[in-house]
């Protein structure tokens, strides 16, 4: 498959020693507890973005902590491409120069990543997915939350909401993720399984429909902008395909002063923000994805092929075509959480009631829960 990615080959790998010293600026490198890491293996991280703010706060340093259990002498260097295919295939080219041992890659673009498996697999590095695609190239797994189930919780929880509203032709918008990923292909399906027969039946309408690239809330609020002014604010739903985006949504809403009279809903992450936009009303719901599971399995998967014995086969629950390869996958479970069950974050450890409260003190939830 041709892209902008494949314009840079190889042989460029090999050519940029010089610029190893600037990796200081644009990531940080932790050796494991445990072991020695100057005689240790090497692992980078490469993140896609920060407007998905998990991935620098959250995912980030859970890796890092997982892998020191299961290979404790491994250096991990993290790189963020801050949405740039180009640079995300610079920064493995980068870390092929630096002797990388294997590169844990959570894609800027599925579609324009062939680029950076071309560079490990020339270099004969092991690429593991955490959480986002990659196309068209060899990786030895991905480890992601089952995004067909993600995209259920968030169809479920939208149909329940409309089918509490009176009459038919009910405006919705529908704001999607970064087109031609595959989690957001997923979540459509998933969601569309209940809002479809809704669309058939005539219940509801979809008036405003569009993927936002990068998943950039910035993008989002401006088409929700767009959307309210082009319905004269006639909109009874925001189905919103992550935290991020509902965020985005809510922020248009509050200009309109409709933050909390439009519901919100299908969000995923369970961003600290997200939850306490549940408390305040303004957003329904959120999926969990229990990051510290997804690190901990990538840790585990990662240290496996370190130690040169591969993909534990028994972690491998199913696959997915990259267009190059049925990949090995590690689906992981999800929850829906509303206001109702909040407490299945504090419980697994995600948030505290502290960090959840924050601001919002004098809430009923916070008041029955926080100390």
């Amino acid at each position: 498959m041709e892209n902008q990615q494949m314009k840079k080959l190889i042989g460029g790998a090999v050519a940029v020693l010089a610029l190893a010293t600037s990796l200081t600026a644009c990531g940080s490198s932790d050796a494991g507890t445990g072991g020695d890491s100057a005689g240790g293996k090497k692992v980078f991280m490469l993140l896609p973005n920060s407007t998905t703010t998990r991935f620098e706060a959250r995912d980030a340093p859970l890796f890092k902590a997982a892998l020191a259990k299961y290979s404790p002498g491994a250096e991990v260097t993290v790189l963020n491409a801050e949405g740039d295919p180009d640079k995300q295939q610079q920064q493995a080219e980068d870390a092929v120069t630096q002797g990388a041992d294997a590169i844990v890659l959570i894609s800027a673009d599925a579609n324009l990543a062939s680029g950076v498996l071309a560079v490990a697999e020339q270099a004969q590095v092991p690429v593991v997915l955490y959480d986002h695609d990659a196309r068209d190239g060899k990786v030895e797994a991905q480890v992601v939350f089952d995004s067909l189930a993600v995209g259920e919780e968030q169809g479920k929880q939208a149909a329940a909401l409309i089918n509490a509203m009176p009459g038919n032709d009910i405006p919705i918008a529908r704001i999607k993720g970064n087109p031609g990923e595959y989690g957001t292909e997923q979540y459509t399906k998933g969601q569309d399984e209940y809002l479809q027969p809704l669309i058939d039946s005539g219940k509801i309408k979809v008036v405003c429909d569009k993927n936002i690239a990068n998943w950039d809330p910035v993008q989002g609020q401006a088409y929700m902008d767009d959307c309210l002014t082009k319905q004269d604010n006639n909109v009874k739903l925001v189905v919103a395909m992550n935290d991020g985006l509902a965020g985005a949504a809510i922020a248009s809403l509050t200009t309109q002063k409709l933050q909390g009279t439009v519901q919100v809903t299908g969000g995923q992450d369970a961003n600290v923000d997200a939850v306490q936009n549940i408390i305040r009303g303004y957003q329904h719901d959120t999926v969990f994805k229990d990051l510290a599971v997804e690190a901990d399995d990538t840790a585990k998967v990662t240290a496996s092929i370190l130690d040169g014995a591969g993909v534990p086969a028994d972690m491998v629950t199913g696959e997915i075509d990259n267009g190059a390869m049925q990949v090995p996958a590690v689906f992981l479970p999800v929850k829906s959480i509303t206001k109702d069950n909040i407490k299945v974050l504090v419980d697994a450890g995600t948030w505290t009631w502290q960090e959840i409260c924050q601001g919002i003190e004098d809430s009923d939830i916070c008041q029955q829960n926080a100390s």
